[in-house]
């Protein structure tokens, strides 16, 4: 197997990790995958991703739950602007909203950078929320309808970071190309502090240039590396190394 040690993009961003926890599997799960879903940071919006799963005896509070990352493109005011919005948006409405969740701050190392978030996901109650000590940590306290208080830590931390790599594969087949990225995927899963926002990505895209057919549309597809556009692009411009077919 060859191997091009060649270069990827890399952006300085903005990240925040934290721990959400749930009842069950299924709470967990929908709350994690909401709150990480549409990866979109292309759009000047946000992306997440798990980076692992924990059980009731890794938790803060004794119950399953996951580590999670969001991130921003940028480093300045501006992103930091809308990184504390779309970070208020995800909780609210991926987590908040699950049954039993709660979220508590899980950046790995200390920063300086904090973001209080009562303004943000702390007045979903109204004028009703309190601030309450429990696990040693300082949490906002949200009461909901369902009988129970949704929890999230009061201030989570953030810090600058570098968001992007990839590893492109050239396989002889679909089904090869799932198999090896999904063990690729299971590989990266094991490391502490990183996450695949995309897992298993079928599309990649190329740069908006001034010749873009479509700019309205942002990142479009990398033609040049689509095996099914073989005899219709020029082959100059077809990149797709004989044999591979995804």
């Amino acid at each position: 197997m060859e191997i091009e040690d060649t270069y990827c993009e890399a952006f300085e961003g903005l990240v925040v990790q934290l721990m959400v926890t749930a009842q069950d599997t299924l709470f967990l799960e929908r709350a994690v995958n909401s709150f990480t879903a549409l990866p979109s940071t292309v759009f000047g919006d946000a992306e997440g991703g798990i980076v692992k799963w924990l059980s009731t005896e890794e938790t803060i509070d004794g119950r399953i739950g996951a580590i999670v990352q969001l991130w921003v493109t940028g480093t300045g005011k501006k992103a930091t602007a809308k990184f504390y919005e779309q970070l208020g948006r995800r909780v609210r409405q991926g987590i908040l909203v699950v049954p039993t969740t709660a979220v508590f701050d899980y950046y790995p190392g200390s920063t300086e950078f904090k973001f209080n978030m009562m303004n943000n996901v702390g007045h979903c109650g109204d004028g009703y929320e309190w601030i309450v000590e429990k696990f040693n940590r300082k949490l906002i306290d949200v009461p909901i309808m369902m009988g129970y208080d949704f929890l999230i830590e009061e201030e989570l931390s953030y810090a600058q970071g570098v968001m992007g790599g990839n590893l492109w594969l050239f396989c002889d087949s679909i089904e090869s190309g799932i198999k090896v990225g999904r063990e690729c995927v299971k590989i990266l899963a094991e490391l502490d502090n990183i996450c695949t926002t995309f897992d298993v990505c079928s599309a990649g895209s190329k740069p908006v240039s001034p010749d873009a057919k479509y700019p309205e549309i942002g990142p479009s597809t990398n033609h040049p590396y689509c095996p099914m556009l073989k005899g219709r692009i020029s082959p100059d411009k077809f990149k797709v190394p004989e044999g591979v077919y995804s």
